[in-house]
């Protein structure tokens, strides 16, 4: 940019959210399109661009300051929000006492939905920054593990973008700014858009360290399983069919009784309780992936055996700490 600093590429300038020096306009779109947040830095004398798209799984941004700055920020709760860093650097700490430093193109920041944070950016800092739902990506690494994940993921404070996890995400989320800017591009081609999200999520979860990444790579014991193994991986594929103890004894070669004493120890619940746990969570893909306008709660409720539908509902509710109507909305949100 003519004049400017700058000396990235200025990513989804087509999408211009706010071009401002006023630093009381830049917090306000900052919040428009992030999170509420309090903003420290000078008045007036910033240079600050948010440009910004949101799609069904993720709004992705590109933001800078060119002026020192600290924002100070909430737990976001039901969002996390994924800072990559371009140039220049930042200084961060969270509420659980976590502190990170971000080089350019070195280090970048997951901020949990469970924590505060406060971030403090160098004059030159730029940054390409996503935001993405709990139940988006809850639901997706669901789908890559095969089993339900029913809390926040806890990612590191940290993310180490050197590493070559870190370098494809970093890529796929340039390239998805890019193709999002080029005529002609995945911006026109709504299911290669999709497609090329749930790539930058599946790069995000192998990137970041959490509680799932053994599970993600392949190497959680699969021992610690046992004999549910094989009754494990049978509900998961056929969660839509007919499932009972007596089945599911016949498909472990034990007795109901040995079943279930067997679910207890290793997963601290009922066979049949882990069946509406896969359940649930195979209704929240689907809502996730609908036409909202075209689809009804009840019937995909009823797709996987839910047939009463405010205990499906109350069932629901208590997994994944929101409505089904409010998953199936959830892809309309719009920066």
């Amino acid at each position: 940019m003519e004049g400017s600093a700058r000396m990235h590429q200025e990513f989804l300038a087509g999408d211009a959210v706010m071009a401002t020096r006023s630093l009381e306009e830049a917090r306000d779109a900052v919040t428009r399109v992030y999170l509420p947040h309090e903003l420290v830095g000078p008045q007036d004398a910033m240079d600050m661009r948010l440009n910004a798209t949101s799609d069904r799984y993720l709004t992705l941004g590109y933001l800078t300051y060119q002026a020192e700055t600290e924002l100070r920020m909430p737990a976001a709760e039901q969002w996390y929000h994924i800072n990559l860093q371009l140039t220049g650097a930042t200084w961060a700490s969270r509420s659980d006492g976590g502190r990170e430093h971000t080089p350019a193109q070195q280090r970048g920041l997951i901020l949990n939905p469970q924590q505060a944070n406060t971030v403090r950016w160098s004059p030159d800092a730029e940054q390409l920054i996503l935001k993405v739902s709990r139940s988006s990506l809850e639901s997706h690494l669901s789908d890559l593990i095969g089993r339900p994940v029913t809390e926040i993921v806890d990612f590191d404070f940290g993310l180490d973008l050197s590493t070559t996890s870190g370098q494809a995400l970093l890529r796929s989320v340039e390239f998805l700014a890019t193709e999002l800017e080029r005529p002609g591009g995945v911006r026109d081609m709504p299911l290669a858009r999709s497609q090329l999200e749930a790539y930058v999520l599946t790069n995000l979860l192998h990137a970041g360290r959490h509680q799932y990444s053994d599970a993600l790579a392949g190497d959680e014991d699969k021992a610690r399983l046992g004999r549910l193994a094989a009754v494990v991986r049978y509900i998961e594929e056929n969660a839509d069919a007919e499932l009972t103890p007596e089945l599911l004894a016949r498909v472990s070669c034990v007795s109901v009784r040995t079943l279930h004493a067997a679910f207890q120890e290793q997963l601290g619940e009922s066979p049949m309780a882990y069946v509406r746990r896969v359940r649930l969570s195979k209704v929240r893909a689907d809502l996730l992936r609908a036409d909202p306008h075209r689809t009804r709660v009840t019937d995909v409720a009823m797709r996987w055996g839910f047939f009463h539908q405010s205990r499906f509902a109350q069932q629901y509710r208590s997994q994944f700490h929101e409505l089904p109507s409010v998953t199936l909305q959830a892809g309309r949100l719009e920066v």
